[in-house]
């Protein structure tokens, strides 16, 4: 796990020590405030490198303010065996008190079964309303009409540039920023300017190859949700895939391959590591690399995803905080988590640090946090959010970004063609769509 960079904080964010996140990352819960008269909340999440070191800081931040309430913070491997994990000790009803989540695992994690209803009162209590948050992440992280979650933040898929490259093809405004290009003919145009700037390199960055990638599906659907595109009915019975605007949007990818504007054999290690080392004009990822681009000293800055199809729509999930099922919940402790929630929730400006922007709309006002560069210039994405469907085989880590990844990489690379990596694609939504949830729902 990398060090901090040593302005990681907007504000001198003072708390746990490193060495506790070193023994939280280990899955050991930190033994601090045992026999203690404090009332003690338990909780559990996935974050690592600079994500968890914020995290750490900003549960030592709550401490200070709150001296009657400990946090007992335990950090997990992420992806399938988190939420595993989270999903058997549900199941159990010997849950912690409160988890990290991403908000696409929502309907594959049993909500309200392995996961409890959030107590609206008790959020209102604490200060937290619906009218504050995201209005697609607020409805989002409803379940059945529902809410199970109280939403943190988005980590869209976002453009990052390398400005001393882009400066170079006169890529520039007079500002020094990216100068947003409209639909696929700019985009390509600018690509192109860069790529003469480059000596005839690709320009472009991203995912597209190697085991489990999942590139393709983040570009793929960045693009095709911007003319409206849909992947499943509302209750995920049936497939809505319009052919016409998903070939586009291939097609569209595959003219990246095919004119050398992207190197289709590129991974996502060496996808970052060509941006880090000036090697690209651009790259498109999540927002989580920016600590680590300003750590390294890179010149860059971002922007938001480019908008091709009609919208600014960007493929993005979200953190989230859930409950995960206890039997019996202690209301004295029950109290000290909405009193967590909201603590990082209202201060997520702070996250916002590790590139994630705040679902909590109030946050993107702050000063502090429109002070932050690069992190604040993509802020706006936060309404434009292209979300996964409301199904259980979706998500971060998921089988279907897997599945369409596989699919789609040979078209960026014309081994082949759209229409093939298409019915590959809507072939293996099929499969998933009759594969049994690994969690079903559970007696309680």
């Amino acid at each position: 796990m990398q060090g901090p960079p040593p302005t990681i904080s907007r504000r001198n964010l003072l708390g746990g020590s490193l060495a506790l996140l070193g023994a939280g990352a280990a899955g050991c819960a930190i033994p601090v405030g045992l026999g203690s008269s404090q009332t003690r909340v338990k909780y559990w999440h996935f974050l690592g490198a600079s994500d968890g070191i914020i995290m750490n800081q900003m549960v030592g931040a709550f401490a200070k303010e709150h001296a009657d309430i400990f946090i007992e913070e335990n950090v997990l491997a992420w992806g399938e065996p988190y939420y595993t994990k989270v999903a058997m000790a549900g199941a159990g009803g010997r849950s912690p008190d409160l988890a990290t989540f991403h908000l696409a695992r929502l309907a594959g994690i049993g909500a309200g079964q392995l996961l409890d209803p959030i107590n609206v009162d008790l959020l209102a209590e604490a200060g937290l309303r619906g009218a504050d948050f995201s209005p697609p992440i607020w409805q989002r992280a409803h379940y059945n009409g529902t809410l199970y979650a109280v939403p943190f933040d988005a980590h869209p898929m976002v453009q990052y540039y390398n400005t001393d490259i882009c400066a170079k093809a006169g890529l520039l405004g007079a500002d020094g920023k990216l100068r947003a290009t409209t639909g696929p003919d700019e985009l390509l145009a600018a690509l192109r300017k860069a790529k003469d700037a480059m000596g005839g390199e690709p320009p472009l960055a991203f995912d597209a190859l190697g085991l489990g990638t999942v590139g393709p599906w983040r570009v793929w659907w960045s693009l095709y949700p911007q003319s409206g595109g849909t992947l499943l009915s509302e209750d995920g019975s049936r497939i809505t895939i319009d052919d016409a605007k998903a070939l586009a949007a291939l097609r569209f990818m595959r003219t990246l391959g095919e004119e050398g504007l992207c190197d289709p054999t590129t991974d996502y290690g060496a996808s970052v590591a060509k941006f880090t080392n000036n090697q690209a004009a651009f790259l498109w990822n999540g927002d989580w690399e920016t600590t680590g681009l300003k750590d390294r000293g890179t010149p860059f800055s971002m922007a938001r995803f480019p908008s091709v199809f009609g919208t600014g729509a960007a493929q993005a999930d979200c953190h989230v905080f859930v409950l995960p099922h206890q039997r019996n919940r202690d209301p004295e402790v029950e109290r000290a988590t909405y009193r967590f929630i909201a603590y990082l929730v209202k201060n997520s400006a702070d996250w916002a640090v590790a590139g994630h922007v705040p679902a909590y709309l109030p946050a993107l006002q702050e000063p502090e946090y429109l002070a932050l560069q690069p992190q604040s210039e993509y802020r706006s994405v936060i309404t434009d959010v292209a979300l996964d469907p409301q199904v259980w085989y979706t998500g971060s880590a998921s089988r279907l970004w897997i599945e369409f990844g596989e699919a789609f990489s040979p078209v960026i690379s014309g081994e082949r063609t759209p229409e093939e990596g298409l019915a590959n694609a809507k072939a293996a939504l099929t499969r998933l769509m009759s594969a049994p949830n690994p969690f079903p729902v559970q007696e309680r």
